[in-house]
């Protein structure tokens, strides 16, 4: 058998990385024109104008509805808004830039120093700005083709302050930020659609060098600092797997240049999937490679402290304030907390139906649902959706015109569980007819005669003829077998098709055996 050569590191090296997030928005029309924002149009070049294609003597005009989206997401992430923002030109030629050059913004951001907390970690983030997408190229065998249908939709940048240390940090702090975005309804950030995309900046210092605590301080000061490393740039990774494979392949190749005894170069580099590992496209740029200079055919962009009061007012209850709300409100586990937060559809039908339940379950009284009963009524709603209901759903949303079960109905199906009036499985039965056909639940058991068993005779009968048919089982319970019990309450359940209650029926097999 070959051996593999063990890796031998001459020094231990701490990763430095931040990152540049580039999210489209998505507004009804593109940054700077009116044509459609549809950047999965598969007819090319039809989504196009004079302004977007770049023609001689055309005027941009500022898309109102990608500022406000901006500005809500810098809200969401305690930034500054500024009051005064400015866009420039950035310029480099490039096939995929019909003007020759990129309205953006660089000296005069949008927003700047905000945080996203994660875990009691925050991650500074340096500067969120707009500035218009770039075409599509499609490369064949002889040539590249251009699609323009992309060009000028809006592009919001969000940069990172160089926070993170590991490929699973950056994962966590994406996926939350693709949820803020979601929640906000500013872009649907799919990662695999091309609608967010993420540039990895990151170098490596010797672990005797790391500092005491981790910096907050504007990343351009931290970054200069010699101890940190040469930055290389690894560009438009478009998926998680793919960002933590990139981040984990660099962090070696840097590591095992650093040992050699050379130095790394500041470069700009991509990923290559089939081959796993990151290639050198160029050499990286700096600002004044750019040329930026402020665009001359747009004035600054001057917003009120009205103007952004009033899109704060507009903000959603964000992903991390729900985790606690849920938790002190629904008392869920952890784990149900976080799905819900995920599938906010599915978190919202929750809410519905629990607001359902003292409508099924308060009695002629009046008395209202104590906070033992309510949490255990919660808790059954949670697992009866997160595991009977999402697997009828299939993937499919709840908010589906073909989801048809109401959270009226859903919470009388759950009070019926609780209230012993239909067992466990007599409820997926009934749960496969209310999703099949949208019916009551109490219809769906009373046309079916799915009640459960009440008289007391007819259970001890069921259990009289399950122990004569099974005395192996009996014999087997006697010497003290615990499973065979469970054994006989199964075969018991099978013959009164589900309607018993499994534990009266542990009862009157432990008398009847005693």
């Amino acid at each position: 058998m070959e051996l593999k050569p063990v890796k031998v590191r001459v020094m231990e090296y701490i990763p430095t990385i931040g990152l540049e997030i580039h999210t489209e928005l998505n507004t009804n029309s593109k940054m700077f024109c009116s044509c459609k924002n549809n950047s999965l149009e598969p007819k090319a070049n039809i989504n196009v104008c004079p302004v977007c294609m770049g023609h001689p003597g055309v005027l941009p005009v500022i898309n109102g509805e990608a500022v406000k989206k901006a500005v809500k997401t810098g809200i969401a992430l305690n930034c500054k808004i500024a009051s005064v923002s400015q866009f420039e030109r950035k310029n480099y030629f490039y096939p995929d830039l019909p003007k020759g050059y990129q309205i953006s913004q660089y000296a005069l951001p949008l927003c700047e120093g905000g945080f996203l907390e994660i875990n009691r970690e925050k991650t500074g983030i340096t500067r969120i700005h707009l500035e218009e997408e770039a075409a599509k190229l499609i490369h064949q065998k002889d040539g590249s083709l251009v699609d323009f249908n992309r060009a000028g939709i809006p592009l919001m940048e969000l940069v990172t302050e160089p926070d993170f240390e590991n490929g699973n940090q950056v994962s966590n702090f994406i996926k939350e930020l693709q949820l803020i975005l979601r929640y906000l309804n500013v872009s649907d950030a799919d990662m695999e659609k091309g609608q967010l995309r993420v540039e990895v900046n990151i170098s490596l210092r010797p672990e005797s060098q790391t500092p005491n605590h981790k910096s907050q301080t504007n990343p351009k000061s931290k970054i200069q600092n010699p101890k940190l490393g040469t930055k290389v740039e690894i560009k438009n990774l478009n998926s998680f797997r793919v960002v933590r494979k990139a981040i984990e392949y660099e962090t070696e190749r840097q590591a095992g240049i650093l040992d050699s005894g050379k130095e790394v170069v500041r470069e700009t580099r991509g990923w290559d999937d089939k081959k796993q590992v990151t290639v050198s496209q160029r050499g990286k740029e700096e600002a004044h490679d750019y040329r930026y200079f402020p665009e001359p055919d747009l004035p600054p962009l001057a917003l009120s402290d009205d103007y952004i009061s009033n899109i704060k007012s507009e903000i959603p209850e964000l992903p991390y304030i729900k985790r606690v709300r849920f938790k002190e409100e629904y008392f869920l586990k952890n784990e149900d907390i976080e799905i819900f937060v995920f599938n906010k559809d599915l978190g919202e039908y929750f809410e519905q139906v629990v607001s359902e339940f003292r409508a099924w379950l308060e009695d002629k009284s009046n008395k209202e649902i104590g906070d033992k009963e309510y949490k255990e009524l919660a808790q059954i709603a949670s697992n009866y959706i997160l595991t009977d209901l999402s697997g009828l759903l299939g993937g499919m949303s709840g908010e589906d015109k073909k989801f048809r079960i109401s959270a009226e109905n859903f919470a009388e199906f759950i009070s019926m569980l609780y209230k012993k009036e239909i067992t466990s499985k007599i409820a997926k039965i009934v749960l496969k007819e209310m999703f099949d056909r949208g019916s009551d639940p109490s219809e769906v058991v009373e046309s079916r005669g799915l009640s459960q068993m009440q008289k007391k005779e007819e259970l001890e009968q069921a259990v009289r003829e399950v122990i004569a048919g099974n005395l192996r089982a009996v014999d087997d319970y006697k010497k003290g077998k615990d499973t065979a019990l469970q054994f006989l309450i199964g075969q018991a359940m099978a013959k009164t098709k589900g309607r018993a209650n499994p534990e009266i029926l542990a009862k009157l097999f432990t008398k009847a055996l005693s």
